[in-house]
């Protein structure tokens, strides 16, 4: 870009509270050869160039930026993030390579490349994040009944869809957790009471001489309802909109797999005990693909000594249903996951998600106004919190 042109220096000038108006997601043709090289290269050039120490607080900007390109799956979904990225700098995919030593083209730069940042924080990872702490488990028939007579969900996807989901993930999974292999306390209730000291496990081993203690196990969904709308058909909301947009970006067309019911389908979900659905579901567990089929490397970006049940890396081979006929977790799905944990990781988006979450929840808004209260209520946490 020639800095001395008055029209590219007033692009970088013209300031919005949202970039809503400005991305643009959709799909279009995708970039030719010399386009894509031009434009990696000057990606690259802009966010290097602001990639130090004092752009690190509260969390790395650039970082974040440059991660989700880096770990976009598909050449096409890197073609559609190239083309927000340059939208929202105000720049031509044509241009030549911006001047960064001329100061109003640095510090324009700097303050639409912050801004894209904030909306994928905003729109995406702050949300996922605050939303995945958890997949909700099945209600008791009775608490279902009386919420479905009052009309009342509780979250998206019926309670007969969350329960024939944790079973047939049961099923799949033969009743053990895919990470630490500790059988469902539950079933082996159920097995001993009816079968005595004869109650086998799936593979007709007897659970008394099982040395692994039981665990209760839970359905963990591998990306959350948050990302999807409540009935196939129904309208969606403009933050949800914005939240497939950035999907997109890591692997085009993923949504469409994760649809309305679909997002209750085997291929997203797993069986992990309690604390490791906890640890999944902050990205702070991520499975691996290997070279074997179905095999995934399992770590943790916690000390070894955080997860010791069992300790961190294992190597994990899925079980596979005996009729086929209960899907195997979708690696599309595990490799997005994947992703999203490493960039919350790498740009520490992930510890300042954490600190403002952990603040509202113990202090509440704060008077001084260091609570981080814009995110809180774009969110939908900053409503009906105490103040602090």
């Amino acid at each position: 870009m020639d800095s001395s042109n008055p029209s590219q220096l007033s692009r970088l000038h013209r300031h919005q509270s949202s970039l809503e108006g400005v991305l643009d997601f959709s799909a279009e043709v995708p970039l030719s050869a010399d386009q894509r090289a031009r434009a990696s290269h000057q990606f690259h050039h802009i966010v290097r160039h602001f990639e130090f120490p004092a752009e690190t607080r509260p969390y790395s900007r650039p970082l974040l930026v440059r991660y989700t390109y880096e770990y976009a799956r598909s050449q096409e979904s890197r073609d559609v993030f190239l083309r927000a990225f340059f939208q929202s700098m105000r720049l031509s995919l044509n241009d030549e390579d911006v001047d960064l030593r001329n100061t109003e083209v640095e510090t324009g730069l700097r303050s639409a490349l912050f801004d894209f940042a904030d909306y994928l924080l905003d729109n995406f990872f702050l949300p996922l994040k605050a939303s995945t702490k958890k997949t909700p488990q099945p209600s008791p028939a009775y608490h279902s009944a009386i919420q479905r007579a009052q009309g009342e969900q509780g979250f998206v996807g019926t309670p007969e869809r969350i329960s024939a989901l944790r079973g047939a993930c049961l099923v799949r999974d033969r009743h053990r957790c895919v990470v630490s292999r500790r059988f469902d306390l539950k079933e082996a209730i159920n097995r001993t009471e009816r079968d005595g000291e004869d109650a086998r496990d799936d593979d007709g081993v007897l659970l008394i001489e099982d040395e692994n203690p039981m665990n209760t196990l839970e359905v963990a969904h591998i990306l959350p309802h948050s990302l999807t709308k409540a009935n196939p058909g129904a309208p969606l909301d403009p933050s949800k909109e914005a939240a497939l947009a950035i999907l997109n970006m890591f692997d085009m067309g993923i949504a469409y797999l994760i649809e309305g019911a679909d997002i209750d389908r085997p291929r997203n979900a797993l069986t992990l005990t309690q604390q490791l659905h906890q640890l999944f579901g902050e990205f702070r567990i991520i499975f691996e693909a290997t070279d074997q089929p179905h095999t995934y490397r399992i770590g943790t970006f916690l000390p070894r000594h955080l997860v010791r049940d069992p300790p961190l890396p294992i190597t994990r081979t899925l079980y596979v249903a005996e009729s086929r006929a209960i899907d195997l977790p979708l690696p599309r799905l595990l490799a997005i996951h994947h992703a999203i944990a490493h960039i919350l990781h790498l740009s520490a988006a992930g510890a300042y998600i954490d600190s403002i979450l952990w603040d509202a929840e113990e202090h509440g808004i704060r008077a001084d106004g260091s609570t981080e209260l814009g995110r809180l209520v774009h969110l939908g946490l900053g409503l009906g919190l105490p103040s602090g």
